[in-house]
């Protein structure tokens, strides 16, 4: 149960609605005017097999505050043109972002009822903050994760970070 509502909170920052995650700066995206068209189509390249592996780990500390997503849900979504427009909007990055998840649950992309549950692959972080995708085709993809503080102190994070899968290589993320 613990683990649903993880994944659902999770769900919910990624389809209703990041200062980096410690690797430079964020890439800034102008403000987003028209809505990229929902295509089932463009999803289709997600769902073949393949050999490609996503490995991370969240190391992500700010203020003195250390998060842990220990529990928590990890989503990875394949890149479109409609996610990637979702992602300007929701972290105003395309590239990675770790803000706090009450802001990005407070933007409001269109066309928000897609359904696009079908191509997200979910698994969870470990005790030690680490999460793996197996099984992945080439191409780009954005890992997405909540990051709470340890004690408590500090708002929840969303993090975002986008990968590249190529070749059946692991790929290694750092949130």
């Amino acid at each position: 149960m613990k683990m649903r509502l993880a994944f659902a909170t999770l769900a919910a920052l990624t389809v209703a609605a990041c200062a980096t995650s410690g690797g430079g700066p964020v890439v800034s995206v102008p403000p987003v005017s028209g809505t990229a068209a929902f295509r089932t189509s463009d999803f289709a390249w997600s769902t073949a097999p393949g050999t490609g592996r996503v490995d991370g780990q969240l190391t992500y500390k700010s203020g003195g505050h250390v998060y842990s997503c220990t529990g928590a849900g990890v989503l990875l979504t394949p890149d479109t043109p409609w996610v990637r427009q979702r992602t300007a909007i929701l972290y105003r990055s395309t590239d990675h972002a770790a803000l706090p998840a009450a802001e990005v649950r407070g933007r409001t992309p269109p066309e928000k009822n897609q359904d696009y549950s079908a191509y997200v692959r979910h698994t969870a972080c470990d005790g030690d903050g680490r999460f793996s995708f197996a099984g992945l085709p080439d191409g780009t993809w954005y890992a997405i994760t909540l990051a709470k503080s340890v004690n408590g102190a500090a708002p929840d994070m969303a993090i975002m970070h986008r990968v590249t899968t190529k070749a059946g290589k692991a790929v290694k993320i750092t949130f």
